[in-house]
Formats: structure tokens, C-alpha cells, sequence
């Protein structure tokens, strides 16, 4: 499986030479706290959702040098022998906490937190990064298209344009976390379970000397699996009506139904339309449409609302690269350091980006519901060790304007984050990928139907406690 390769190399070589430079001024074993958060979610929308954990957990579990890496990193001439060989010896150490997967989550919260020995804590930025952030872009842009679909089969169609295998195997994965009930991609389908599945090519329909000759002949091979690509030549004057024909002479008298059609060019919404009534007329209403070319979510969602008679939808290029905003822009930041007397010292990056100043502190974030409908009221920021009463009303208050406050009562409040690793040992049992994908689901529907719209989605409130505040207001006043 693609997980089993050793990734301990795919790093920034920046975080070789930090970590070389800790250790030689004694600085190695100094507990640090890092961060991974996101500060604006893709395509302007209300929401992102979490992926990418399971393969950190293999990324953590694997992290080991090997004797070529090692005799590499010494031919840099840059590196201590000491770095070297505590290299060698290399056993990770941190404690790993992580939003489970298929979670919504919204910038500025803690999606990944890292605690432990500042070389290793520091170390692990790249892959933690490359692996949320590729996941999460797409099981976020797979959530906006089926939603778009409203219940309609969504299927990920993008292998061949992903940007690399990895790409196209993990995005994938992420895509079906995000809501695509199924994959072309028959790795991903081997390796993860997404139910994977295709029936023919432009080519297929090409190679026979008629295009009834093509229709008929896949009958005869999978007559159980028919669905006719019906757009090689003409759609309505040839292929609608050879794929009736081939259902009328043999499968019927095998008494087998065929499943559909697929259009993948064309006026899609007119076509759907006119081949509709065609199969209607033939007595094939349980016929289904599918449709393909180039789709994302205001297509799908323009196809719907002028009529298409699409019952599934093929996404490829625009779902497996995100095509509208490809990057997912997560960063990795260090948020608090320990003294010598395990004391923790809280760490403040500022800038004169507003949104870029970090917040501070080892971080424990929650989430907000209402007891009665069950929706999110908001996430707050608090420090590690502060715990929510839901017995007694909370305020809710926005880090930036304080004034806009809101009393919470009746409320059910739930840690967003998991523990992944205690002291460099795993102790989280990834979920399978249905549970996965059905809490995503679950997940989704507690949001309020104004931060899932497409455009100008309402502002979720990822707030603060009083504490979190003064401690972060305190290091900016602090700022010379």
C-alpha cells in the first residue's frame, strides 16, 4: 500500500538544519507546542472538513533513518555528528492530538497539535502539513459538490488529472469523505474500500464498426452492469436509440434491466431532457442519467435548476485539484515553549497582517450545541486545562470586537480534538473510512443552513475564553 513508504525524508530541508541548530545549542530536548490551523477556507465557502489523519498516524508510526539517510545528510557537510547519530537512534517522542476526521472545521482553531522535544516537534511540519492540507482541500471541495447534487449520486471521476498517484489515490479517499459515493480509481478501491466502478471509454465505442455493434457486444460481456456512453457520435439521432435497441434485443429476453446512460458532452441539460423522454417512451423509466465533463459545484448546481434530467454526476478534474483554489493554506506554528521548570511559556507570532498574528498558548478547543435542535452554536478557543461547566451559562464573545457577546444556556459542549500519539506511542484506532464518511455526513447537518451556503456564507464563531484572551492580549501589548 502507498501508506507503507518510508516518508521520513519528504521534508523542508530547512527543518534539518533547525533542528541540527537546537540540538547543538542544547535546545533539543526542549518541550515545544506546535499548531496547525488555517486561516481562510476555499472558494470563499462557510465550512472545510478534516481529512488526512489516518495517514499522518502511518507517517508518525513509520518515522525512522535510514543508514542512506543518514550517510546522505552527512554528505551535505552541514551536519554534526552528534545530529547524526542522535538521527540514528531516532524514536519520536511527541504527543499528538488531531480533529478526527470528517469533522467541519474554521480557521483559526486547532486542527493538529503537536507537543514534545522541540527537534522532533519542529521536524514533522512538512509531512503534517502536506497530508492535511491536500486531504482537507478536497474532501471539502467533494462536500460542496454533493451538496450541490442534493442527493444525487456524485461519483469521483479524476485520476488521470490528479496531480500525481498520490494525488489521485488520496484524493480519492478524501473525496469519499467528503460525500462522493464512489471512485474510478480501482487502487483506491483496493486499498481503502471505495467502491470503485466505470463500464466504458469513447474508445470502446470507436473500435467496432458501428456503434450498435459497440453497445451490443458490452451487453453480451456484463449484461448486468450496462451503462451505454452515448455521446461518440450523435446522442439523440444514434446513441440514445442503439442503446434502447441493445436493451430491447438482449437484455431483455435475458430479463435483465440495463442501469443507464452517460452523457459527457454537449448541452447536458437539454440532452438529459430529450433522452429522458426517449427512455421514458421505450419503457425504460428506471434508466438512470449520468452525467460527466467537466463539472464542479455551480455546474452541477445550474444543471439541477434548469430541469437536467440527471440522476448521477461523474466530477473529475474539478474535484481532485480543486480546480477553483487548489491550495489549502494550513500553516504550522509554534504557539508555546517550556522553561526548565515545566512551566509553560505561551509564544506569539505577530504581524501587521491582522490575520496573521498567531494565537498563543498549548490550546484545547470546543464545540458548541444546542440541546434542543441539536445545531452548532460555536467554537471556543480555551487554554489546555480549563473546563466547561454545562451546567451553567457560558458567554461567547468575539476575540477581536468583545462586544459582540452572546449568553449560551442549554448546551452540550464536545472536545473537537483527539489524542493520536502519547509520548511517541499511538493510542487512537483510526475509524473505518464508512464510519468516516457517514460522520462527515452527521457532522455537516448540525451546521445551520447559513453557513453552508455556496455565497457569502454566514461567519462561523470561533471565539475565545476570557482566559485564552488576556493571555494573548497580554503578549501583544507586550510587542515593542
Amino acid at each position: 500500500m502507498i501508506q507503507d513508504k518510508n516518508l521520513t525524508m519528504l521534508t523542508d530541508f530547512y527543518e534539518f538544519t533547525m533542528a541540527n541548530g537546537y540540538l547543538e545549542k542544547g535546545m533539543g530536548d526542549r518541550r515545544a507546542y506546535f499548531d496547525m490551523f488555517f486561516r481562510r477556507v476555499p472558494d470563499g465557502g462557510g465550512y472545510a472538513v478534516m481529512a488526512g489523519v489516518e495517514q499522518l498516524v502511518h507517517y508518525f508510526e513509520n518515522l525512522h533513518f535510514t543508514e542512506d539517510d543518514i550517510e546522505y545528510l552527512r554528505g551535505r557537510g552541514c551536519f554534526s555528528e552528534k545530529f547524526l547519530q542522535y538521527l540514528k537512534d531516532f524514536k519520536f517522542e511527541c504527543d499528538v492530538w488531531a480533529v478526527p476526521e470528517g469533522t467541519p472545521i474554521f480557521p483559526g482553531e486547532p486542527i493538529v497539535t503537536v507537543a514534545g522535544p522541540m527537534v522532533q516537534a519542529q521536524f514533522v511540519e512538512t509531512m503534517i502539513l502536506l497530508t492535511i492540507n491536500h486531504q482537507t482541500l478536497i474532501a471539502t471541495k467533494a462536500s460542496r459538490i454533493t451538496r450541490a447534487a442534493k442527493g444525487r449520486t456524485v461519483l469521483e471521476f479524476g485520476s488521470r488529472r490528479a496531480q500525481g498517484y498520490d494525488g489521485a489515490v488520496y484524493g480519492a479517499r478524501a473525496a469519499y469523505i467528503g460525500g462522493c459515493q464512489g471512485t474510478a480509481c480501482v487502487l483506491a478501491d483496493r486499498d481503502y474500500q471505495i467502491p470503485a466502478g466505470g463500464t466504458m471509454a469513447h474508445s470502446w465505442v470507436q473500435m467496432f464498426d458501428t456503434e450498435y455493434e459497440a453497445f451490443r457486444a458490452y451487453a453480451e460481456i456484463y449484461p448486468d452492469n450496462c451503462v451505454f456512453l452515448v455521446d461518440t457520435y450523435n446522442v439523440l439521432r444514434s446513441g440514445v436509440p442503439n442503446a434502447i435497441r441493445v436493451a430491447n434485443e438482449v437484455l431483455a429476453p435475458m430479463g435483465i434491466r440495463p442501469k443507464g446512460i452517460r452523457l459527457d458532452s454537449g448541452d447536458i441539460a437539454y440532452l438529459s431532457i430529450k433522452a429522458r423522454e426517449m427512455l421514458d417512451a421505450a419503457g425504460y423509466t428506471d434508466m438512470q442519467i449520468m452525467a460527466s465533463n467537466s463539472l464542479d459545484e455551480y455546474l452541477v448546481r445550474d444543471l439541477i435548476g434548469q430541469g437536467a434530467q440527471i440522476d448521477s454526476f461523474g466530477i473529475g478534474e474539478r474535484l481532485i485539484t480543486s480546480k477553483s483554489e487548489p491550495v489549502f493554506g494550513g500553516v504550522y506554528k509554534l504557539v508555546a515553549v517550556e522553561n526548565e521548570q515545566h512551566e509553560i511559556i505561551p509564544k506569539i507570532k505577530v504581524s501587521e497582517n491582522v490575520e496573521k498574528i498567531t494565537t498563543p498558548h498549548f490550546k484545547k478547543p470546543y464545540r458548541f450545541f444546542d440541546k434542543l435542535t441539536g445545531k452548532a452554536l460555536g467554537d471556543v478557543l480555551t487554554l489546555h486545562d480549563e473546563v466547561i461547566d454545562e451546567d451553567q451559562p457560558y458567554m461567547l464573545f468575539h476575540p477581536i470586537h468583545t462586544w459582540k457577546k452572546k449568553l449560551v444556556t442549554d448546551y452540550v459542549v464536545k472536545p473537537l480534538q483527539v489524542q493520536l500519539f502519547d509520548k511517541g506511542t499511538r493510542v487512537y484506532d483510526c475509524p473505518p473510512i464508512e464510519e468516516v464518511r457517514q460522520y462527515c455526513s452527521d457532522q455537516i447537518n448540525t451546521l445551520w443552513e447559513q453557513i453552508l451556503r455556496f455565497e457569502n456564507p454566514q461567519t462561523y464563531y470561533v471565539d475565545y475564553s476570557e482566559k485564552l484572551w488576556r493571555v494573548k492580549n497580554e503578549l501583544l501589548e507586550a510587542v515593542e
